[in-house]
């Protein structure tokens, strides 16, 4: 039963989609972008979008029917049992958990390029790109701030959040309007080595490492406070689809204003070389925007600090989620009876928050991890979604997306090559992350006395092999990609596609009836039970209002 409160309405969930998206990515992710692939970052984008809307109807259709606290953690144990949701839950975890610092750490960076007098003390929070001690105490405080916001209700949470992205929604569309009219070099698109400088492997890579990815990982978090949504099968497809598009039309007129904007004497050795601190701040001080620059820095702020909050209460919705699978200790599901927030799991974030923080302190060093754990994390939604309409024909789908059958195949093969474009050695490493929390799992295995382990371990080895076939296709892959070259480039992507084609077969083979199936069930009846008591109202308004 959910003991959450239900307070949230289409127009919350989408500005917590919005808030999630729009956080440090808007202020990294079109320089880093440009670095890489130059103006073809553009499409950079656009790929990103096509890739990350795939993935997130099958999660719409998981989302409408399941409108539960954390279901992004439960989904794939109700389809294939504990051994692969554990595996799912871990590495979207580990990809969302560890926002929250990097957050805070874009906040901190772009503080220290302040350039007023009394300011000058904020230059030695940062060296290198890397927080100093003095940096790591207000990234600190920043993660304290993040956690008391959602400590005492989630109607706070919402109220702060909803203002906090109308905010990061005006700030971009000022920085777009004025780096367009006030230095906009049209040269700059074919200049400097053409449209592709660094080739199209480029894009590609961009698409993975450069912070689109990381920046399109927002989604799922209208998915993972369903729980709190009035109207769940109406809200959440509205709030991930509507969210996702309306961040894609920001995020490419700011890469075409930031390519526009750049100096030409800046690219002169190409995008590669291309070094800012705080990337758009830095261009408006270039241009003499000053009333921008001001507005930059506060930005710099209110935008990595939304995403930070939001974070902060998704996080802990999946640490209650997974300590409802029996992953973990049974103090951190649990909900506070007044504020209905769970306070032990925010407890619990706040650490492993911190933990990051102190062993990653700079923006682009996890901005790379968090893309690629996040894709591994995504693998099991279009599997899930179709499993479930084999093995699960009961359950009430409010959202039945039309043609899934072709969706989810195509969703599960993008997200399979823009693995791959994460380049090698990236890709083994965090595979090996992935990997490390098996640990946990068997554990609480071995605690229920192994019950079931042999079913659920054989619906999920799919996964294991998978990765493992990703991991050396990607060391033997295209040097493009990092690899050894043994497999030329267009060859490996076509290898790729046919390969994910393979386990995605598989992985559907895989599915059963499990025995978590049955909560499934109880969750989706308290949802079609809730929506015709609601219904029932209506009528009952409408009949008075006649009368």
């Amino acid at each position: 039963m959910n003991n959450l409160h239900r307070k949230m309405g289409t127009f919350s969930l989408m500005m917590v989609g919005l808030g999630s998206i729009i956080g440090s990515g808007w202020l990294f992710g079109a320089w880093r972008a440009a670095q890489i692939a130059g103006p073809a970052a553009i499409a950079s984008w656009i790929i990103g979008m096509v890739v990350i809307l795939f993935i997130a109807l099958s999660y719409s259709e998981l989302g409408s029917m399941f409108p539960e606290a954390g279901g992004m953690v439960k989904y794939t144990q109700y389809s294939h049992g504990s051994f692969l949701g554990f595996i799912a839950a871990w590495a979207n975890w580990i990809a969302i958990v560890s926002v929250i610092p990097v957050e805070a750490v874009a906040s901190v960076q772009y503080m220290s390029s302040w350039p007023w007098e009394w300011a000058k003390w904020t230059g030695s929070l940062v060296e290198n790109g890397i927080l100093t001690g003095k940096g790591l105490a207000i990234a600190t405080g920043l993660l304290i701030i993040y956690f008391l916001l959602n400590y005492w209700t989630v109607g706070l949470f919402s109220k702060a959040n909803s203002l906090i992205t109308v905010f990061k929604i005006v700030i971009p569309g000022l920085t777009i309007g004025a780096l367009l009219f006030a230095g906009f070099h049209g040269g700059n698109f074919s200049s400097a080595g053409g449209v592709a400088p660094n080739g199209w492997a480029s894009v590609l890579t961009a698409v993975a490492t450069s912070g689109i990815v990381f920046a399109f990982n927002g989604f799922q978090s209208p998915i993972n406070m369903a729980g709190e949504a009035k109207n769940p099968a109406r809200s959440i497809p509205i709030a991930v689809v509507g969210s996702i598009l309306i961040a894609t039309v920001i995020y490419v007129l700011l890469q075409i204003a930031f390519i526009g904007a750049v100096n030409p004497s800046e690219i002169v050795k190409g995008w590669s070389h291309l070094n800012f601190n705080s990337p758009f701040a830095d261009l408006a001080i270039a241009l003499n925007i000053n009333w921008l620059v001001i507005v930059l820095y506060a930005d710099a702020f209110v935008s990595p600090s939304g995403t930070g909050i939001t974070y902060t209460a998704t996080t802990s919705r999946m640490i209650y989620g997974m300590e409802k699978n029996k992953y973990l200790p049974n103090i951190l599901g649990r909900v506070h009876p007044l504020y209905g927030v769970p306070r032990q799991a925010m407890f619990f974030n706040l650490f492993v928050s911190f933990i990051f923080l102190f062993l990653f302190r700079g923006w682009g060093i996890l901005a790379e991890i968090i893309s690629v754990a996040t894709l591994i994390s995504y693998l099991t939604g279009p599997i899930t979604a179709m499993t479930l309409r084999k093995t699960g024909t009961e359950l009430y789908r409010p959202l039945r997306i039309k043609g899934l059958n072709v969706i989810a195949p195509l969703g599960f093969i993008f997200a399979s090559l823009t693995l791959y474009w994460a380049r090698w050695p990236l890709t083994g490493q965090v595979l090996f992350i992935i990997l490390i929390g098996l640990p946990i799992y068997f554990y609480y295995q071995a605690k229920s006395k192994w019950k079931g382990f042999g079913q659920n371990f054989r619906a999920g080895v799919w996964m294991i092999v998978y990765l493992l076939c990703m991991m050396t296709i990607s060391w033997i892959g295209s040097e493009k990609f990092g690899g050894l070259n043994i497999i030329k480039y267009g060859w490996d992507m076509g290898l790729i596609a046919i390969v994910a084609l393979f386990f995605y077969a598989w992985a559907l083979k895989s599915g059963y009836k499990t025995e978590y199936l049955k909560e499934a069930i109880n969750v989706n009846n308290e949802m079609k039970a809730a929506e015709a008591q609601t219904a029932s109202a209506k009528e009952q308004i409408i009949e008075k209002q006649i009368k």
